[in-house]
């Protein structure tokens, strides 16, 4: 599914995101790395993130779903248009 060049990638943005390193991704998490780029999410918006997961994100779960995302698209693509909702400013840089 991925080269080893991207789970290390995709290893790394786990990472990022589990802010209290427990090794999983949960509500807070979320909040926290949403917060820290200048977000206020909601809990509905935050909950809606949780709910695509069948159960707890692990890197596997975390791996997987992006697997199932990008099956079929273009990737550079679909990862842009994650991170354009950052770009308020249509920089093309965000922080």
């Amino acid at each position: 599914m991925f080269d080893q060049s991207q789970i290390q990638e995709f290893k790394e943005a786990f990472n990022m995101i589990d802010q209290n390193r427990d090794g999983f991704i949960d509500k807070e998490d979320l909040h926290d790395m949403l917060a820290s780029l200048g977000k206020n999410p909601t809990d509905e918006y935050l909950d809606a993130m949780m709910n695509e997961a069948p159960g707890p994100i692990n890197f596997t779960m975390f791996l997987t779903m992006f697997g199932e995302k990008l099956n079929g698209t273009d990737p550079e693509d679909v990862i842009r248009n994650a991170f354009a909702c950052f770009d308020e400013e249509a920089t093309g840089v965000w922080v």
